[in-house]
């Protein structure tokens, strides 16, 4: 199943569309964590401290609003 991971950081919210659940799962693991990390398309990322993150099924719809 693939979707959007939402992620709240300090000063800014990240969308991370097309993942698969299994990628927000290890994120929202490790919520509250200095360093929140995960490997994206062969590459370990580094989003430092997330709090909270949601879940979206499918991708977001800008144009609409979700």
């Amino acid at each position: 199943m693939k979707g959007t991971a939402i992620l709240f950081q300090e000063q800014k919210v990240t969308f991370i569309e097309d993942v698969d659940h299994s990628i927000y799962e290890e994120i929202k693991e490790q919520c509250g964590c200095e360093d929140c990390n995960c490997k994206l398309e062969d590459k370990i990322v580094n989003f430092g401290s997330v709090s909270p993150v949601f879940w979206h099924e499918d991708e977001v719809d800008w144009d609409y609003g979700y």
